[in-house]
Formats: C-alpha cells, structure tokens, sequence
C-alpha cells in the first residue's frame, strides 16, 4: 500500500509539489491532511519513483492508497493544471496508466483504492475516480465500502452503519455490474468501530460474490474472532 498525494511531509518540504492554499499563502492543508497536487509533474513522479522502488525490493502489487484530488475541498485550494471535472479525471487516469506502464514489465501488478460511493456514482465523485475509468487500467480495483463512511438513505438506510452486510453487499454488487472488463475487485471492509459479527457480516457478503477482502483497522488491531467460523 503505497499513499501517494496525501502527503505531509513531501507537501511541507516541497511546497512547488502541493495543492497551494491562495487564502493562506501555504500548502493547502484540510483535516490535518496534506495533499500533493496531483497535477503538477513533479508530484506524480514522484509518487511513481516511490512505486517502482518498491517493485525493485520484491513487492508483487503496489496498491495506490489516495490516488485522488483532496474531497471537499475549499475554494483556496488550487491546482497547477485546475481542479475541473475532464482535468481531474484525466491527472488520475494519466498518472495510474503511466503506472501500469512503468511497473507491469517489472512484474508488478497495480491496484488502486477508491472511495466506496464510486461504485454507484456515475461520476468521478469530484475527486477524479470514475469507476470505469480505473477498473480498465489498473489490475485490482478496492473500494473503501466501509459502511460508516456512507449517509442517511444510502441504499434505503436511515443509519447506514447499522447494515453492514446489506451496505457491503449493496455496493460490491454496483461494482461488479458496472466492470468495463475482467479485473480483480478486493474490497477494503470497515475493522473499526464494529464488533465481530459486523465484521464477519461483511465478509460473508463480499464472499458470496467470490471475492477476496482486506479489513482497514488504522492500528492494524485486527478483530480477530471475526475471522473464526464455527
């Protein structure tokens, strides 16, 4: 798991790389986040030098963790190339295929995360993940479904976070209908604020659909019991 534009230190060190805050006068920062500008050239390099690093060292998979424009976003925030719906689309689709490019004759396969709701937006979610678009280029796609992370009327919920295995099931199920071309879909599952029959809820739902899963718990403090079937 390799995070590639959210990035406080590169965005301090190297201002010229970050997302410019024009009210501020400083690298554009939103919930203590730090993001690298996803247009400017030297960003992205850098993010890919970083990648094939890791391919050099043995890594088999490099999955690009916040491969993405800053979400809500102030009006501050600028951007070298401008934030617009076609740019966004085509920095995130320009930087992933220029990824494949570079890491599939190294033999590494690329993976890339997206926010859970892109499985049904038909947009890019103003962050420049389309689901389509990535689904062609990279090798693995993982959405975040984590159920907490959706609002009220969510797949008919009132509380989203209540329905772990019907938000889980609901959103892969979106993802998989809408998959421009056979592609691995491994979804990240919500391991926080869950016990472990949530957690095992969501399992259950991603395996009915034959797909492999990870859990995202911060800490990596991974429920445990969650994993053992009776």
């Amino acid at each position: 798991r390799l995070v590639v534009f959210n990035d406080p230190v590169a965005a301090i060190r190297k201002p010229s790389m970050a997302v410019w805050d024009s009210a501020t006068n400083t690298p554009y920062s939103a919930n203590g986040q730090y993001f690298l500008d996803p247009t400017d050239p030297d960003a992205r390099a850098y993010g890919l030098s970083l990648a094939v690093e890791a391919c050099q060292l043995g890594v088999d998979e490099i999955q690009f963790d916040y491969v993405r424009f800053p979400d809500n976003r102030r009006q501050s925030a600028t951007f070298d190339e401008g934030v617009s719906a076609d740019v966004r689309m085509a920095t995130i689709n320009g930087f992933l295929t220029e990824a494949v490019s570079l890491l599939h004759p190294m033999g590494c396969a690329v993976a890339a995360d997206v926010f859970g709701f892109i499985t049904r937006a038909i947009d890019d979610g103003a962050i420049g993940q389309r689901w389509e678009d990535i689904a062609g280029i990279v090798d693995v796609v993982s959405p975040m479904v984590y159920p907490s992370h959706y609002s009220t009327g969510w797949y008919g919920f009132e509380v989203p976070n209540d329905h772990p295995g019907p938000m889980v099931e609901n959103a892969i199920a979106d993802g998989l209908d809408r998959l421009p071309r056979p592609v691995v879909v491994r979804p990240w599952l919500q391991d926080f604020g869950y016990n472990a029959s949530q957690v095992r809820a969501q399992i259950d739902a991603t395996e009915q659909f034959g797909l492999g899963w990870m859990l995202w718990n911060a800490r990596s403090n991974v429920t445990m019991d969650a994993l053992r079937v009776e």
